[in-house]
């Protein structure tokens, strides 16, 4: 018998299902498909340049900010460690005198005893918790002569101030303790901002460094342009007021009241004449320290961060400057960046925690960040929103 079923044939539909040729293709789309959406969320977790730009300035102000906290922490514990050696250094010696004293005192009390009816009792005295109360036990206060009892009055206030400086001592080291703490905190902070900044750089492919690379150049030109701009306004602004000094001479020469006030108005130059020679020293010390490494936390001579470099140049002005940036602000007086004249510092971002030193023309000498050098560069380097503050020191 010839059988009832029917050949299938090659690339027709059955109940709907495709031939395994069709099949396969349609697996294969599916498997592309399925691919493709996998990827894409990929490449959209990849932050683009600009984010990881923006991203490592954050770190590397993050890291500034801890910097600064690290340097006052350093600076608080140093003098800390200063006044705990020296509290270390009365306890020991007053405690050498207190049992000199105390010897002595021991001593008396034996002779004392020697034409008593008691024996001598000297080691009880030296246990005892305090001199009075060994000497009104034994009723030997009553047989002592005025000088003896000058003695044991002072060994009691010596006693007394002793026990008080061991507690000064006790305190100062805890509070050593607490900021040596604060130090490794701020220490480990700057560390691991410079850290994770290093990682974002390090992924970034040749391509893409080059194009950070001219992200950053075209901010460097846009910052010298808004110097060129600010040093075209204070020309001006010089310019004026020599018009108007010059003026003011012609009209003095004419009444004495005119020549009081030009005296008075040439007298107030006299302190612009000092803060100009301070200025010029610290202006030439900062130059000088052009081409050397940031070094967050150092002062130099070999290195510098922000705040250090602007202390050390004012130093060699014999103007003493705080450590910190947070210090540095309140250092001074501060005038409109319009009125900034060489030497002035001018002071960065609302937690003001960068510093450089005006040398003019809208420009600075700072120490940036790490990774770069002591350089001089424009005061909007990272914007006219960053500045802070500028303030005259001397």
């Amino acid at each position: 018998m010839a059988s009832h079923r029917k050949s299938r044939p090659t690339g027709s539909r059955v109940a709907g299902i495709r031939t395994p040729a069709l099949a396969t293709a349609a697996l294969t789309s599916v498997a592309l498909l399925s691919q493709s959406a996998n990827a894409a969320p990929e490449a959209d977790d990849k932050p683009s340049l600009e984010e990881v730009e923006k991203k490592v300035d954050d770190l590397y102000r993050q890291a500034g900010s801890a910097t600064e906290k690290y340097n006052g922490a350093k600076e608080k514990t140093a003098k800390q460690r200063k006044r705990v050696d020296t509290l270390l250094d009365d306890v020991a010696q007053r405690t050498q005198k207190l049992n000199e004293a105390r010897e002595e005192l021991g001593t008396f009390a034996a002779a004392q005893y020697r034409t008593g009816a008691s024996a001598p009792d000297t080691a009880t005295f030296l246990l005892a918790d305090t001199p009075q109360d060994y000497f009104d036990q034994t009723q030997l206060m009553d047989r002592m002569t005025g000088r003896q009892k000058v003695a044991v009055d002072d060994y009691i206030t010596q006693q007394s101030e002793t026990m008080e400086k061991r507690q000064e001592a006790a305190e100062s080291l805890e509070a050593l303790t607490e900021s040596q703490g604060d130090l490794k905190t701020a220490k480990a902070t700057v560390q691991r901002k410079l850290a994770d900044a290093r990682e974002l750089l390090s992924k970034l492919t040749a391509e893409e460094k080059a194009r950070l690379a001219a992200i950053e150049k075209e901010k460097q030109q846009e910052a010298a342009r808004k110097a060129a701009e600010l040093a075209r306004q204070q020309a001006e602004q010089q310019k004026e007021r020599e018009q108007e000094a010059a003026q003011q001479q012609g009209s003095g020469s004419s009444s004495a009241g005119s020549s009081s006030s030009a005296g008075s108005s040439s007298s107030s130059t006299a302190p612009d004449s000092s803060y100009a020679t301070k200025a010029d020293k610290a202006l030439a010390f900062a130059r000088a320290q052009i081409g050397k490494p940031y070094v967050w936390g150092a002062t130099g001579p070999g290195s510098y961060d922000c705040s250090g470099i602007t202390q050390a140049a004012w130093k060699a002005a014999g103007v003493t400057l705080p450590r910190t940036t947070y210090d540095q602000v309140n250092a001074g007086t501060t005038v409109p960046l319009a009125d900034a004249r060489p030497g002035d510092l001018v002071f960065f971002y609302d937690d003001v925690t960068h510093v450089g030193i005006y040398i003019g023309n809208g420009m600075m000498i700072h120490a940036p960040k790490p990774g770069t050098y002591v350089r001089e560069e424009s005061i909007y380097y990272d914007g006219e929103s960053s500045i802070h503050s500028v303030v005259r020191p001397a």
